[in-house]
């Protein structure tokens, strides 16, 4: 009997496996939304999104890998939320913030999915990395849209230095028992407004 290939996300996937990857991908974050990290576990996962434990690791070959691609699509529910409304601010400072705001809270509401996903950023699997760069791009097209003002390169540098204060703000709030909401809202105001703000 020859054995299974992993499945393929770049596009390849049939109706019937995107049904199934979404599945999985909703078990996994009800079980991260109720438990938090500890609470994913790849039995429980293929059990709940009634899968066999064999084609789920065909689908994510780790529970980092796993969390890593519900991060990315959980991303990709928030976008259009997001974008939904037009960001408020009179500056690209205010509107950069004001984005920042607006995906800090999707944390905030659902902390131990928020904690889950951030512990994957550390991980060594380098299956997470692709994962892990679909999420980040909703970062990177809204805040550089923000910054059309801005040449390209210098838009470029300032999006790289607000994604990592925004994911050490997230990282520091997870270590603190997320107690102190308004401390993360409060460095990415600052970083925004140093970085962003007109000079004379």
């Amino acid at each position: 009997m020859a054995l299974e290939q992993p499945v393929t996300t770049g596009g390849a996937l049939t109706s019937r496996q995107q049904e199934r990857r979404v599945r999985i991908l909703t078990t996994a974050i009800e079980l991260a939304s109720a438990g938090g990290y500890e609470a994913v576990q790849m039995r429980d996962v293929a059990a709940r999104a009634d899968v066999a434990l064999g084609t789920l690791y065909r689908y994510f070959a780790s529970k980092d890998h796993l969390l890593a691609a519900a991060w990315a699509h959980w991303a990709a529910q928030l976008e259009p939320r997001i974008t939904a409304r037009p960001l408020r601010g009179d500056s690209m400072a205010e509107r950069a913030g004001d984005f920042l705001r607006r995906s800090t809270r999707a944390f905030e509401r659902n902390p131990r999915l928020g904690a889950a996903v951030l512990a994957t950023m550390s991980s060594t699997d380098p299956n997470v990395l692709e994962p892990q760069h679909q999420g980040s791009e909703l970062i990177a097209r809204i805040l550089m849209g923000v910054m059309e003002p801005l040449d390209r390169p210098t838009a470029e540098g300032i999006r790289a230095v607000l994604s990592h204060v925004w994911y050490s703000a997230l990282l520091t709030w997870v270590r603190r028992g997320q107690t102190d909401m308004a401390e993360v809202y409060g460095v990415l105001d600052q970083a925004c407004h140093l970085l962003l703000d007109p000079r004379e």
